[in-house]
């Protein structure tokens, strides 16, 4: 029963205490993520720059649609995020200009580089900026936090 909301039920009584509250979900469109999207205010959309990313980016915001229609009528786009940046390929760089040109504002002007650093980090239990702090990675989750914070 209500199984769509049992995130919500157990993230609502203490998120006042917070002033962010991140669920992190898998890419797929299943049973977590439909709680997590019935449990937010907003989505902030990681996109990586490559081309199947921008598929499963259109089937989100479908699924986006479909929650706030019937479980969460509050459900907003927080932002957009490219991530897996690599500025020497023709892709990312289209994709890059696609997301901005299709998003506008929403889209973050912090981009995520690819790294070696940020790919290693979580096999060593540690985020990035705890792991390799000067690594451009890093630099630039230290940047998208300033940022997330200006837009809040």
């Amino acid at each position: 029963m209500a199984r769509e909301t049992r995130l919500k039920d157990i993230v609502e009584p203490i998120k006042d205490e917070f002033d962010f509250v991140f669920i992190d979900c898998p890419p797929s469109l299943g049973l977590l993520t439909i709680n997590a999207l019935t449990a937010a205010d907003s989505v902030l959309i990681p996109i990586q720059c490559e081309y199947y990313a921008l598929e499963g980016v259109t089937k989100l915001l479908e699924s986006m649609r479909l929650v706030k229609g019937r479980l969460n009528k509050g459900l907003e786009t927080f932002g957009i995020l490219l991530t897996m940046y690599d500025s020497r390929t023709t892709l990312s760089n289209q994709v890059v200009q696609e997301v901005q040109g299709y998003f506008g504002k929403d889209a973050f002007k912090t981009i995520i580089p690819r790294s070696v650093k940020v790919s290693e980090a979580p096999s060593f239990g540690l985020p990035v900026i705890k792991y390799a702090p000067n690594n451009k990675g890093a630099r630039a989750y230290m940047q998208l936090a300033r940022e997330v914070i200006r837009r809040a």
